[in-house]
């Protein structure tokens, strides 16, 4: 199990006799994030105290801002940069993220007998449990074989690519590994940089299938509560150094999972006569991400629990966080996809 992680909260008074406490700070009116947007762009990190997210959609907009500080490019946050250690920001960021952490770990506690791989062999089978388990969402069997176009195209600029960001949270992860771990990681993100060929680095073949489909691009205030949790579990995992365990057993399960829906999107492709120039994205990841789903469970994560085996249950529990979070997105935009139709 993670240590909880003690956060300072602030305390309230008790009301006067027959009076009631006013609602916290934050709870009602201006949402945290717009706060924390303000603060950060006027440079009064004073006015974060005390501030809570007014619903869960607050919780993640605004963490997203925060981890933008510390992953995001420098020409997207600008001099907001400064402020990535502010003890406010930290503060905001700590007491936001435990809550968090705590519902991921009663989605854990769900997880039955895979709490318990404790040592290589168990390991690597709840691994490939919690990947075989709803590896083709019902959400990728409807893109393949029943979405229109326009659905096809607004799923994908949600999805964001079966692994988003991919490339800077594997960056991340290595650091402090060693041996076959460090190497098979170091050999993944020169997979993700196209062998050193530019035109084939992964995020420039999205830019290139977002571009042959008309795909826009979705501003966070748009998506989904459900995209935008999916999105901040890489910011929770990549800027927390005691979470790296569940960091390399969630970015494991992307690899494990990522190629079969690949071939789902394909399918949708071949269905709807999608332009040609949409294909080499995912015709890359459903070739080769089999591939790497393998060598990252036979050189990273094997070696990894043979050496740490307090590691191994951790690991599998980041798989779990990852497949939870994922299953939650799909199924949701599949339903709001459906209501559209619907409705249209």
């Amino acid at each position: 199990m993670t240590p909880p992680v003690a956060t300072a909260r602030p305390t309230r008074s008790p009301a006067p006799p027959g009076k009631a406490l006013p609602p916290p700070p934050g709870r009602l009116g201006t949402p945290l994030s717009t706060v924390l947007d303000e603060a950060l762009e006027g440079g009064d990190l004073t006015r974060l105290a005390g501030r809570e997210p007014v619903d869960r959609r607050d919780r993640f907009l605004t963490l997203l801002q925060i981890y933008d500080l510390h992953t995001a490019p420098l020409d997207v946050v600008r001099d907001r940069a400064r402020f990535q250690h502010h003890p406010a920001v930290a503060a905001v960021k700590m007491v936001l993220e435990q809550p968090w952490v705590d519902e991921l770990e009663q989605d854990w506690q769900q997880a039955g007998p895979l709490t318990q791989a404790d040592d290589v062999p168990r390991v690597v089978q709840a691994m490939r449990a919690v990947a075989a388990k709803d590896r083709l969402p019902a959400a990728y069997r409807w893109l393949a074989k029943e979405a229109g176009w326009e659905e096809v195209v607004e799923f994908l600029a949600l999805e964001g690519g079966p692994d988003g960001g991919f490339d800077d949270l594997v960056a991340l992860c290595q650091i402090g590994l060693s041996g076959s771990a460090k190497l098979e990681l170091g050999k993944n993100y020169w997979d993700e940089m196209g062998c050193g060929d530019g035109t084939g680095v992964h995020t420039v073949l999205h830019q290139q299938m977002a571009e042959a489909i008309g795909m826009r691009h979705i501003p966070r205030s748009e998506m989904p509560v459900e995209a935008l949790e999916r999105v901040a579990l890489g910011g929770l995992l990549s800027t927390n150094r005691r979470l790296q365990p569940e960091m390399l057993g969630a970015l494991g399960l992307l690899e494990l999972q990522a190629g079969p829906r690949c071939r789902l999107v394909l399918q949708g492709f071949d269905r709807l006569g999608a332009p040609k120039e949409a294909y080499p994205f995912y015709l890359e990841h459903a070739e080769v991400d089999p591939v790497h789903g393998k060598d990252w469970m036979d050189k990273a994560v094997v070696p990894t629990v043979t050496e740490r085996p307090e590691w191994g249950p951790r690991i599998v529990k980041g798989a779990w966080w990852r497949s939870v979070t994922n299953l939650r997105f799909f199924e949701a935009l599949r339903v709001q996809l459906l209501e559209e139709r619907s409705a249209a």
